[in-house]
């Protein structure tokens, strides 16, 4: 997926080693170390010191990805100041660029790296590349489950697998097949015919709890199918959608309480709309930085947190219906105020429990949503569990942001 580019370096960022890398990379940060790792996989291809944001200026850690390249920019928000070699983590200001790196934080929240160094990695990676910020510093791992997609063949017209419903990305935007293109190359005299398949890019996947805005998309469809006009579902409860609900407690006998979709509301609805309960988690996928689909999925003891997870593929092979997966889970500390907005009366403050094996083994989803999902499987792929969904820095042009947050001190 990525460009191969020799890269020198040494633990002393001095040249002395020729690699290349040859798989999809993940750059990990840590703060509490002020340093940077390239993973190719397993294997590490650079390593530096870095200067992160300094107090009141701290840099955001999370899971991130490269929006934008530029070999020379200019700060919009601290006097011009240049930024060389410049990858952009988040529209808001936080990028990878070159600076000054003294042996502490001192950045306005940008990660700087040396010079040289800067350069080098600026030709090593391509947009889309993950960049995982951390306070302490954390390893990918292999990781092997059950729940993992693996990449299979698209069915012989080209299109998806049926009948799982799904939504867009954006609720205006039409839904299209994703197709993955199947050639068959005319074979030489005596040869047998060679299946060539073209690689879609690679997905971003994002496994989360249910918004009230997709519970009230799903309210408004579902209302309309039952002949109760809930209007275009747009998942915004308006006077028409409020309407048709209060019409259908009327019909049902459900007791009017100060909660508009109240579970005995919620449980009535898709049992008549011949569905089996209302679930508890989303799924959404982004490709080339903008939203694809999102469909629903649940989880299973919703009162515990999943935690923070991130996951990439590597090694895809659709003919062997394999892949291999590396995963991290980062430290993210909710508030009180969100476990509570969230249902959350277990929080997910034991990493030797809440695990990413644990976090898969808790989520379900129909057979033909994973089907669908396979057969678009690519090197690079990733995925991303988190309790608290989609935040402010995911947007226009981004991949899924998922930003964490550190345990309180004292």
């Amino acid at each position: 997926m990525f460009q191969r580019f020799a890269l020198a370096f040494s633990l002393s960022l001095m040249a002395s080693t020729a690699l290349a890398a040859d798989g999809p990379l993940q750059i990990f940060v840590s703060k509490a170390d002020q340093s940077l790792t390239v993973y190719d996989g397993e294997e590490i291809v650079a390593t530096s010191k870095v200067s992160t944001g300094k107090p009141g200026h701290t840099t955001p850690s999370g899971i991130f990805s490269i929006l934008e390249k530029r070999k020379y920019h200019e700060s919009n928000l601290y006097s011009n100041a240049p930024m060389p070699f410049m990858q952009r983590l988040t529209w808001s200001g936080i990028a990878l660029h070159e600076g000054k790196v003294p042996n502490h934080p001192a950045s306005h929240g940008c990660v700087r790296l040396p010079n040289g160094f800067a350069k080098t990695l600026f030709q090593m990676t391509e947009r889309g590349a993950h960049v995982i910020i951390t306070d302490d510093p954390v390893t990918p791992r292999p990781v092997s489950h059950a729940n993992l997609f693996t990449p299979r063949l698209p069915i012989d017209d080209g299109g998806l697998l049926s009948d799982v419903e799904l939504r867009p990305g954006r609720v205006e935007a039409a839904l299209k097949p994703v197709e993955v293109a199947m050639n068959a190359v005319p074979p030489r005299s005596g040869a047998e015919t060679k299946l060539v398949i073209e690689e879609p890019p690679p997905l971003r996947i994002l496994i989360t709890r249910r918004t009230q805005r997709d519970v009230a998309l799903d309210v408004q469809r579902l209302l309309n199918k039952l002949g109760f006009d809930a209007g275009i579902p747009d998942g915004l409860l308006g006077s028409q959608s409020i309407s048709a609900i209060k019409a259908f407690k009327d019909k049902n006998a459900i007791a009017k309480d100060a909660e508009i979709l109240s579970k005995p509301f919620l449980e009535a609805l898709y049992s008549q709309a011949g569905e089996d309960h209302p679930p508890t988690g989303q799924l959404m996928i982004r490709q080339k930085f903008s939203p694809l689909f999102s469909a629903p999925v649940d989880i299973q003891e919703p009162e515990k947190a999943l935690g923070t997870h991130f996951l990439e593929a590597t090694h895809v092979d659709r003919f062997k219906r394999k892949a291999e997966w590396r995963g991290v889970t980062l430290d993210d500390h909710l508030p009180a105020s969100t476990q509570k907005r969230l249902g959350i009366t277990v929080p997910a403050d034991n990493p030797q429990t809440f695990t990413v094996e644990a976090a898969l083994a808790r989520i379900t989803m129909p057979d033909d949503l994973r089907a669908r999902i396979e057969t678009m499987l690519s090197e690079g792929s990733s995925i991303t569990i988190s309790d608290t969904g989609i935040g402010p820095e995911t947007g226009d042009g981004t991949d899924f942001i998922t930003v964490t947050r550190a345990k309180s001190k004292g």
